[in-house]
C-alpha cells in the first residue's frame, strides 16, 4: 500500500526563544536544577558537553525515557555536544526503588539489554557535525577499577550522613525491606560516571528525571570535591496525568519504544486518548512544534474540543519520531479504515493485525458463522442477541453490512483476518486458525 506523505514538525530550536534554556523552561522541562542563571549562561554560550544515562533494567526504553531522549536532542540542536550513556555497570546494580530491593539480572542479560538500549538512544541523536554525539558505557571505566581504588579514590569524597538523606535511601531505611549495601552504593557509581565524563570529555551538565535528583547531585558534589569546579544538573518533571495517575506506564502494560513490545498502532491510540487537560503539556514536552503552533492548538482545545485536533497532531508527531513516517502513515490508515473512513482491504497486514490485537478478538475456524463469531469476540452475549443485531442491520463484516445470519467469516482481509463491527463504533478482530 502506498501511504500519503506525512507533514511533521522539523526538529529545530524554536526561534521565538533567545536561549535554549528559556525554551526548556517554557516547555516545562525544568522541575529542579542547579543554579538557573549559571545554566542559562552556560547553554547560551559556547558549546558544552552534557549527558544523560539510561540503565538497562528492561530490554527497551519507555515513554518516561523519551522525555530524556528529546531533552538531549533539544540541547544538541542548540549546538551542544551530547553523550548518551548506557549503564553497563549501574545496570548490574540497580537504582534503589522506594519500596523493595531489585532482583539482580545476569551479566548476560544486562549486556544484551545494553546493546538494545544503545541502538534506541542512537536514533534520537545526530552523530555528524561539530557537535556530534558520542555513546559511552560506564562499564568501561568501572570494571577495571579495584575495590580498594574505588574506596580510596571515590568513596573518600562521600559522607554517609548525606547519602542517608537521599529520598530513595531514606524511604527504604524506613521500610520493612531495608536497603542493601549494593543499592546504597548506587549513588556513588552514578556520581563517578559524571566525574569520569568530566575528566574525559569536559562534561559539565547532566540531565535526568527529578526522581533521580539525589543521584544527579551525587555527581555534581563529587566533581566539586574531587576537581574543585562547578558542574550542573537539570531534573525534568515526572510526567503524570491531570488526575495524578502515572503516565504511560501501568502494571505490566508500559508504553515501550520497541515496536515488538508495543506496536506503533497501540502507541498511536495511546496518544489519541490523551485528555484535553493534558494534551497541551504533552505537545510541549513530546513534540518539536513551536510555541506559536502549540498556542493555536490550545485555542482549538478550548473552542472545538470535539475535533481532537491537538490529540491527533500529538499522536502523529510522537509516533513519527519513535517509529518513522511510514509506520505512522500505516497506523493512521488502519485507524481511519477501522472506523469507517478508509478501505480495510488496502491496509498493511502487519499493521492491521497489531490493530486487531488491541481490540476484543477471537480465533475461529474459516467458515465460522458471523453469529458464532459475534459471540466468540464478545460483541454480544448470546446467539439470539447476535441474530437480532443482524436482523436490525447493525452488524458488518470487513466493512460490508451482514443481512443473512448464515453468513460466514472467511478472513479475506490482508493477513487472513476479518473485522466485525456492531453498531457504529464497537469493533472486534477475528483471526482464522
Amino acid at each position: 500500500m502506498s501511504n500519503p506523505p506525512l507533514t511533521t514538525a522539523p526538529q529545530a530550536i524554536d526561534p521565538a526563544f533567545e536561549n535554549v534554556w528559556d525554551e526548556l523552561v517554557w516547555r516545562g522541562l525544568v522541575h529542579v536544577s542547579t543554579d538557573q542563571e549559571a545554566l542559562r549562561a552556560l547553554l547560551g554560550g559556547d558549546p558544552v558537553t552534557y549527558y544523560c544515562g539510561f540503565d538497562p533494567t528492561a530490554p527497551s526504553l519507555h515513554l518516561g525515557n523519551l522525555v530524556q531522549l528529546l531533552t538531549l536532542r533539544r540541547i544538541q540542536l542548540a549546538g551542544h555536544k551530547p553523550l548518551g550513556l548506557v549503564g553497563g555497570s549501574t545496570g548490574l546494580i540497580g537504582d534503589p526503588r522506594p519500596t523493595a530491593e531489585r532482583t539482580l539480572n545476569t551479566r548476560e542479560t544486562v549486556e544484551e539489554w545494553v546493546g538494545r538500549l544503545r541502538m534506541q538512544v542512537e536514533r534520537y541523536l545526530s552523530f555528524e557535525g561539530e557537535n556530534a554525539a558520542r555513546m559511552v558505557n560506564n562499564l568501561d571505566w568501572t570494571a577495571p577499577m579495584s575495590a580498594i581504588d574505588f574506596l580510596r579514590e571515590i568513596g573518600k569524597h562521600y559522607r554517609v550522613g548525606t547519602m542517608l538523606k537521599k529520598d530513595a535511601v531514606a524511604a527504604r531505611l524506613n521500610s520493612d525491606e531495608g536497603i542493601s549495601y549494593t543499592e546504597f552504593s548506587y549513588q556513588i557509581l552514578q556520581g563517578m560516571d559524571f566525574l569520569e565524563l568530566y575528566r574525559q570529555y569536559d562534561c559539565v551538565l547532566q540531565t535526568g528525571g527529578s526522581d533521580q535528583w539525589g543521584n544527579l547531585t551525587s555527581g555534581t558534589d563529587l566533581i566539586r570535591r574531587a576537581e574543585g569546579v562547578s558542574a550542573h544538573a537539570i531534573g525534568t518533571p515526572l510526567i503524570t496525568n491531570s488526575d495524578g495517575t502515572k503516565f504511560g506506564k501501568s502494571e505490566g502494560n508500559a508504553i515501550w519504544l520497541d515496536a515488538e513490545m508495543c506496536s506503533p498502532y497501540r502507541m498511536y491510540q495511546f496518544w489519541l486518548s490523551t485528555a484535553d487537560s493534558d494534551v497541551i503539556e504533552r505537545l510541549k514536552i513530546f513534540t518539536f512544534l513551536t510555541r506559536s503552533e502549540i498556542e493555536e492548538y490550545e485555542k482549538l482545545v478550548e473552542t472545538e474540543p470535539f475535533r481532537r485536533a491537538a490529540q491527533k497532531r500529538l499522536a502523529l508527531e510522537v509516533v513519527a519520531t519513535v517509529h518513522g513516517a511510514d509506520a505512522t502513515a500505516a497506523v493512521i490508515a488502519a485507524s481511519d479504515a477501522l472506523f469507517g473512513q478508509g478501505d480495510l482491504s488496502t491496509l498493511d497486514a502487519a499493521t492491521l493485525r497489531s490493530a486487531l490485537d488491541e481490540l476484543p478478538n477471537a480465533t475461529v475456524a474459516v467458515g465460522t458463522s458471523v453469529v458464532d463469531a459475534l459471540v466468540a469476540t464478545g460483541l454480544v452475549v448470546s446467539l439470539s442477541e447476535a441474530r437480532r443485531a443482524i436482523a436490525q442491520g447493525g452488524v458488518s463484516l470487513d466493512g460490508v453490512r451482514i443481512e443473512d445470519e448464515t453468513a460466514a467469516v472467511q478472513g479475506t482481509l490482508p493477513g487472513g483476518v476479518s473485522v466485525l463491527r456492531r453498531g457504529k463504533k464497537t469493533l472486534a478482530g477475528v483471526f482464522i486458525g
